[in-house]
C-alpha cells in the first residue's frame, strides 16, 4: 500500500514536469549546440566559406567526395550549429532543423571519429547529439515553442474561417 502511494506520487511528479523538462531538454541542447557554430564562425580562429578547414568529406577508406569551389565542410556545420541552435533554441521549424542537425552529427560521427566504440574516439559527443536531435525531430518542440504558438495561431484562423462561412451560409 506505501510503496503504490509512493509511486502514484512519483508518477504524478513525472506526469506536472513533462513540458517544463521537455522544454528544459530541447532549449539546453540547443544553447550547448549554438556554442559550438559560435567558436567555429567567431572563435579565435574563424573557419572560411572556401579554402583551409576541411574541403572534401572523407568517410574512412571507403569515400572521399571533394567539396564543390573548395567549400570548407566546417563552415557549413558551423552554420547549421549555430543558426540551427537558434532555430531550436526558440522552437521555430523544429523538425527540419532537428533532421538536418541528425544528418550533420551523423557525418561529423563517420568523418572524425569512426570505430566501433565512441569513447575509444571522442565521438560520444557527436553520437549523443545524433540522438538528441533524432529524439526532437520525432517528438517535435513540444508546447512550449514558436512552432506550437504557430500552430495555434494558425488553427485559429481555420476556425474563425470555418465558423464564418457556416454564418454565411445560415448554419449556424
Amino acid at each position: 500500500m506505501v510503496l503504490k502511494a509512493i509511486n502514484n506520487k512519483f508518477t504524478d511528479l513525472a506526469q506536472s514536469l513533462e513540458y517544463p523538462a521537455w522544454t528544459l531538454f530541447r532549449v539546453g541542447s540547443a544553447a550547448m549546440f549554438i556554442t559550438h557554430g559560435y567558436t567555429k564562425l567567431f572563435g579565435a580562429n574563424p573557419q572560411p566559406f572556401r579554402g583551409g578547414g576541411m574541403t572534401a568529406i572523407s568517410i574512412g577508406e571507403l569515400i572521399s567526395l571533394p567539396m564543390p569551389l573548395a567549400i570548407n565542410c566546417l563552415f557549413i556545420a558551423a552554420v547549421i550549429e549555430f543558426f540551427g541552435g537558434l532555430l531550436l533554441l526558440v522552437g521555430l521549424y523544429t523538425q527540419w532543423t532537428a533532421l538536418t542537425a541528425a544528418v550533420l552529427m551523423l557525418m561529423a560521427y563517420l568523418t572524425a571519429h569512426l570505430a566501433w566504440f565512441p569513447t575509444l574516439n571522442n565521438g560520444e559527443l557527436a553520437a549523443l547529439y545524433f540522438l538528441v536531435f533524432l529524439v526532437l525531430f520525432s517528438y517535435g518542440a513540444g508546447p512550449y515553442s514558436l512552432d506550437n504558438w504557430l500552430s495555434r495561431r494558425r488553427q485559429a484562423k481555420r476556425n474563425r474561417e470555418q465558423q464564418q462561412v457556416r454564418e454565411m451560409s445560415g448554419v449556424g
